[in-house]
């Protein structure tokens, strides 16, 4: 088997200054992902790690529980937290207006912020109204407390749904993405609607190591089969956050900014005929 495990010796991230990672509406298009980094001094750590690597966009979540872990490792980081894309998620039994306006104002202290740059509808179930939950989101975001809105595992009715009822745009939409779940018709929809997609699990939690034609395309050009998945991404448009802990997984997935996929590369993994998701909980909107 095939992994990041042992990233590519010869990559150097510290070539790569955080101003080489390109932008979606702002969005950093390569982020750094906190889910199920629940030990408190490992998340600070590494959310410290990869700011001082060049990362600029965190992404967390009340429902990981490390959103004081999150604001800790922003705190000592030697960045200039203003420089720091930070995006956190309401849990779906928060989802109720007034819910959504006191949890919010949590998150904010718990980050140690007074604004967040994009706070997410985490999914479109339990509490979720569209008229009680987005008319929050938009007090949210009048006052300042929220700079952007963003929804997460939205299928494309849903979102037209939610962009009707909102008087702010709707940033992005969060979404299972990768090689094994390259999600067509969401991006298709997202991209009509001038929506962002953001990734999550874009290495599908290690299963895109072992396709041959991503190993292809990484032994082309000397690199690990995780900066091969998330160019890919890159060059889908698509935002990225990546979980990872260690020094090593940050830095080489890092390093994927200076990877250059070419159309040959490109097709290849879009022939990968395999498909998989990793998230599918009962609630789930495709259920």
């Amino acid at each position: 088997m095939t992994s990041n495990a042992d990233p590519n010796p010869d990559s150097d991230p510290d070539e790569i200054a955080p101003d080489a990672c390109p932008t979606a509406s702002g969005i950093p298009m390569l982020g750094l992902g906190t889910w199920q980094n629940t030990d408190a001094d490992e998340c600070a750590e590494s959310v410290r790690t990869a700011l001082e690597t060049g990362y600029r966009h965190v992404d967390t979540a009340q429902a990981y529980e490390n959103e004081d872990a999150v604001g800790e490792g922003i705190a000592r980081a030697d960045v200039d937290g203003e420089d720091v894309f930070l995006a956190t998620k309401v849990w779906i039994s928060n989802l109720g207006h007034d819910d959504v306006l006191e949890t919010a104002r949590e998150s904010l202290d718990r980050l140690g912020v007074d604004t967040v740059d994009l706070l997410y509808v985490h999914w479109p179930a339990e509490a979720y109204d569209p008229e009680g939950t987005l008319a929050a989101f938009d007090r949210l975001y009048d006052e300042g407390l929220i700079e952007n809105v963003g929804v997460s595992n939205f299928l494309p009715e849903q979102l037209e749904a939610a962009a009707d009822i909102l008087d702010a745009p709707i940033l992005a939409n969060q979404v299972e993405l990768h090689p094994l779940l390259p999600q067509e018709d969401i991006r298709k929809a997202c991209g009509t609607n001038d929506i962002e997609v953001v990734a999550y699990s874009p290495l599908a939690r290690g299963e895109v190591f072992d396709q041959a034609e991503i190993q292809t395309v990484a032994e082309k050009h000397g690199v690990s089969e995780a900066q091969v998945s998330l160019a890919w991404l890159r060059e889908k448009g698509v935002v990225s956050i990546p979980k990872a802990t260690g020094e090593a997984h940050v830095r080489d997935n890092w390093a994927s900014v200076g990877l250059e996929l070419d159309e040959e590369d490109v097709d290849r993994i879009d022939g990968i005929d395999e498909r998989e998701r990793q998230v599918d909980p009962d609630f789930g909107p495709w259920n």
